[in-house]
């Protein structure tokens, strides 16, 4: 009996005992304790779980936010690229305005576009030619030197009024009243200044410019400028008369390179609308070695041409006509 116990159940049916053995005592011991041991195991690997979920969460989390932050970032860079995308569109855009510009104004100046120039090459050549344009204008006779009224005989071979004989007559007569004011039509130094009889000029002006230019006044009333004398362009040199061989007051006005005479009406005629004209129309001028003695010099100081001796050469001055 010592090795068994009695466990007594009261219910409602009454009392009942039943006799175990000490073992099956010890199994149930052993059984609650396991459970017991279960149910702590079990609550530690929840916490755990938990601890772990957490954890788990956690790095969902960061995962998350930085997948939120690298769609933000391929958002911003995709607005980015769209951004320059229209941006490079429009500097197509308006490369192709420019080079289009670039092109007229070639054309204008009588350049040929070059495949292998750079556009910047080729902007920096229109550039310079833009600053020859300003000093041809200020070098090289251009617009009329007295009010313009027409001309009353041209350039060319005519019957002298005076002497009735066919000569060329190397300059154009401006119409002209008498004591018209005459105005230097580029810079230059006063080569001569006065009276000439023997040519026919009566009182004349020569202006010795840049680039092998001269300009020629002749009948004139009254001189205001001496020889040697740095005279600019637009400045009053004179007044038309009827001084020399004339037979009424006009201006004889001549323009003549390396002693060779020239067309004066192109050089009335040339400004800057019209500037690639004068190119085509007086083709006694070497215009492109020209050009590139200007821009050579173009940023270098105006330089006042060198005065020659006030006497006129007789191979160059011709009967007024």
């Amino acid at each position: 009996m010592h090795n068994r116990f009695t466990i007594t159940i009261h219910d409602v049916n009454g009392v009942k005992q039943f006799n175990l053995h000490q073992a099956v005592k010890k199994v149930i011991k052993y059984a609650i304790a396991g459970l017991f041991g279960f149910f702590l195991a079990g609550g530690a690997l929840i916490v755990f779980l938990n601890s772990q979920v957490e954890a788990v969460q956690e790095k969902k989390e960061t995962v998350e936010s930085a997948y939120r932050e690298l769609q933000q970032r391929n958002r911003s860079l995709h607005e980015s690229i769209s951004l320059a995308e229209q941006n490079l569109d429009a500097k197509k855009e308006e490369l192709d305005v420019v080079t289009d510009r670039l092109n007229n104004i070639e054309a204008l100046i009588g350049l040929t576009p070059s495949e292998e120039k750079t556009l910047a090459e080729r902007v920096d050549i229109a550039h310079l030619t833009s600053e020859q344009m300003a000093a041809l204008f200020h070098s090289i006779p251009n617009g009329s030197p007295v009010e313009y009224k027409g001309i009353t005989s041209k350039f060319g071979y005519r019957v002298h009024p005076v002497l009735g004989s066919r000569e060329l007559h190397r300059g154009s007569d401006l119409r002209a009243d008498m004591n018209t004011p005459v105005y230097a039509t580029a810079n230059g130094v006063v080569e001569y200044s006065g009276n000439h009889k023997e040519s026919g000029y009566g009182r004349l002006v020569i202006l010795d410019h840049n680039y092998g230019f001269k300009s020629f006044f002749g009948h004139l009333k009254k001189i205001v400028v001496k020889s040697g004398q740095y005279v600019t362009k637009g400045e009053l040199i004179a007044y038309s008369g009827n001084s020399g061989m004339s037979n009424g007051p006009h201006l004889h006005y001549e323009i003549r390179f390396v002693q060779r005479a020239l067309n004066p009406f192109w050089f009335i005629k040339w400004n800057v609308e019209n500037y690639r004209q004068i190119f085509e129309k007086e083709d006694k001028v070497p215009w492109q070695s020209l050009l590139t003695a200007i821009a050579r010099d173009r940023n270098q100081p105006e330089a006042k041409p060198t005065t020659t001796p006030p006497s006129l050469p007789k191979e160059l001055l011709s009967r007024a006509k």
